[in-house]
């Protein structure tokens, strides 16, 4: 089993944890993460893009000449895809990317993602993480203490508006929730910070 220090919110060891290997030690599985990568952009993609054909664009309802005899090409609308102003021959049209990943492909990229952070000593653990009032200085102190001076994800195990709010007006910092957090934004940001409950939450649900 991974061990790993347990930290206080003075940034102060005051002992240590056991990761379970089924979920923190598994084999990094470079295919999965990518795969999760992936599809959770392709999902984020709004597909709004759009062109007009030729019988959406204006103008263009009169034949522009005659079809034979005056020794030009024939055409039967000036908003054709040839002409300047008309309309665009098999340009892309609204659509959804989104597509579903089986799901343990998911979990299995999920696994490997915390154990990459593991494997990195880029996780660290607190044994809490609360606040008396909403402050940014205070999680400011807290990640100071942390000597976490790069971007930073914080889960947590249940909504804790304090932390949250504290935390959100923070360059590169994002909270999240165990049963949100997603492998895109465990490889995106540097540090991933979580508590001790958070820890046994996460064991629970992905074991």
């Amino acid at each position: 089993m991974p061990k790993v220090d347990l930290y206080n919110m003075n940034g102060d060891v005051v002992g240590d944890i056991e990761l379970s290997d089924n979920v923190f030690g598994v084999e990094i599985n470079k295919d999965a993460l990518y795969l999760a990568v992936e599809n959770q952009l392709a999902n984020k993609r709004q597909g709004t893009q759009s062109t007009k054909t030729k019988s959406e664009v204006r103008g263009g309802g009169k034949k522009p000449w005659r079809q034979k005899g005056t020794g030009r090409a024939r055409h039967g609308s000036i908003r054709s895809a040839q002409w300047i102003k008309g309309g665009i021959a098999l340009g892309p049209k609204p659509r959804s990317y989104r597509y579903t990943l089986p799901k343990k492909v998911k979990r299995i990229a999920l696994k490997s993602a915390l154990t990459s952070k593991v494997g990195e000593n880029d996780l660290l653990v607190l044994d809490k993480l609360a606040f008396d009032s909403i402050k940014t200085k205070q999680m400011v102190n807290v990640l100071n203490n942390l000597k976490v001076n790069t971007s930073a994800l914080i889960v947590l195990a249940e909504k804790n508006e304090s932390v949250e709010k504290s935390a959100r007006n923070i360059p590169g910092v994002k909270t999240a929730f165990v049963n949100t957090i997603n492998v895109f934004d465990i490889l995106k940001y540097d540090k991933f910070v979580i508590t001790k409950d958070a820890v046994s939450k996460v064991e629970e649900v992905y074991a």
